[in-house]
């Protein structure tokens, strides 16, 4: 019987190129369609790994049906890859040497790993959601901003605003409909937009995070979103921390405006106020606000219980 494979993936739009990390096999391209991928995934043996890089939607097919046969399936950052690939020397980047790095990475790396699961159909519909109005809103703005001081362009500019205003309503509609339609979905966004800042779209966000993602604590919530603090010291010398960032940037963007919102609230209002005279700048204390937030709506949905203002001091 064949050992289990260690297999890179390198992922495009018409195809996909695999390499082996044994070298079981050469590079060879398979076409992105479900034929061929069902193909060669069955010749693989019995407990092998896949690793392939996040590329938007592209690789989505490849990995739910990895994981439908059995396969370890691995979704990795592609900035992780990169930095690995300049780590190791890489002097060329073509489809064939990125499939081979990225099998020579998963070999190397998968004890670190986090195995993909994935989500259910109303979990990616949610994503898919929150995405798309958060691509919305910075277009309506870009287009805000490109037409304010053209007199010209008032009335025209004005309806196209009115018809993003629409849309944007229509999305926030589909939203609560699906919180509404997810078994226990519509118990948990009501619990934590019991949050003095979080609205809907933060609370739906958090809500299908906790139900994709099982955290063991706190400090696992605020890494995996990026919002845990980064050191930077060498020696006698103490670097400046910043933020990781090294999860979905759209969930920081939705808490750091949680932040904003908690921070004018009479709940959070002392806290932000502490962390200003204590000389804190604006944007950071904001992000301190944003990150208990997070680590208060992951105690409010693993206690099942709600949102508590009396508890809420300085040293929260």
């Amino acid at each position: 019987m064949q050992s289990p494979l260690c297999i890179g993936v390198d992922v495009a739009k018409s195809e996909v190129v695999i390499a082996c990390s044994e070298s079981s096999f050469p590079v060879r391209a398979v076409p992105n369609e479900l034929a061929a991928l069902k193909k060669f995934l069955k010749q693989l043996p019995p407990g092998s790994s896949i690793a392939m890089e996040a590329t938007g939607t592209y690789h989505q097919m490849l990995a739910d049906l990895a994981f439908q046969m059995g396969l370890h399936v691995y979704v990795l950052n592609p900035k992780d890859t990169r930095h690995y690939a300049k780590g190791v020397g890489a002097r060329a980047k073509t489809d064939n040497v990125d499939a081979m790095l990225i099998a020579r990475y998963l070999a190397h790396e998968i004890k670190e790993l986090r195995r993909y699961e994935p989500a259910t159909p109303e979990q990616r519909t949610m994503d898919e959601l929150l995405k798309r109005r958060a691509k919305i809103v910075s277009l309506k703005t870009a287009l805000r901003l490109t037409c304010d001081g053209a007199p010209s362009l008032k009335v025209k500019s004005a309806r196209l605003l009115d018809s993003f205003t629409e849309l944007l309503k229509q999305i926030d509609q589909d939203i609560a409909r699906l919180n509404k339609d997810i078994p226990k979905r519509d118990e948990q966004v009501c619990r934590l937009q019991s949050i003095a800042g979080v609205g809907l779209l933060t609370s739906s966000w958090l809500a299908n995070l906790f139900d994709r993602v099982r955290f063991t604590n706190s400090d696992a919530v605020v890494a995996f979103v990026g919002m845990d603090p980064r050191p930077c010291d060498s020696g006698q010398k103490r670097g400046r921390r910043r933020l990781s960032k090294r999860g979905p940037a759209e969930g920081r963007r939705l808490l750091f405006n949680a932040g904003m919102a908690a921070a004018k609230s009479k709940v959070w209002a002392p806290v932000y106020q502490h962390y200003r005279q204590l000389g804190w700048p604006s944007t950071a204390t904001i992000m301190i606000i944003a990150r208990k937030i997070l680590r208060i709506a992951f105690s409010l949905i693993k206690n099942g219980v709600d949102f508590n203002s009396d508890l809420i001091s300085i040293k929260t």
